[in-house]
């Protein structure tokens, strides 16, 4: 295979794992939020707000790491660095 190809291939492939393996964490750690928050809910009821609040903000910074990895992993695929430079290596005939 060409280096064009093995770099399309080690794009997507790597775009998937970071996809892959980067929304893992988020998700366990979310359920593991919830589940802490609907048990606080149950023993304190009275601080309902207070938990909600605490629960969705910590939520939102939970999911931004999936979302950087989604991030990455558009870049690796459509913008990346090193198509440029290799298909100016393909245009040069070298």
């Amino acid at each position: 295979m060409e280096s064009l190809t093995w770099v399309a291939v080690s794009s997507i492939l790597s775009a998937g794992l970071c996809i892959a393996i980067g929304a893992i964490g988020p998700a366990l750690g979310e359920g593991r939020a919830l589940a802490q928050a609907l048990a606080a809910l149950a023993q304190q009821p009275d601080e309902a707000n207070t938990i909600t609040r605490t629960l969705f903000v910590g939520l939102a910074m939970v999911e931004s790491t999936a979302i950087y990895c989604f991030v990455v992993s558009m870049i690796l695929i459509f913008a990346n660095p090193f198509w440029q430079f290799f298909l100016a290596r393909v245009g040069e005939g070298g």
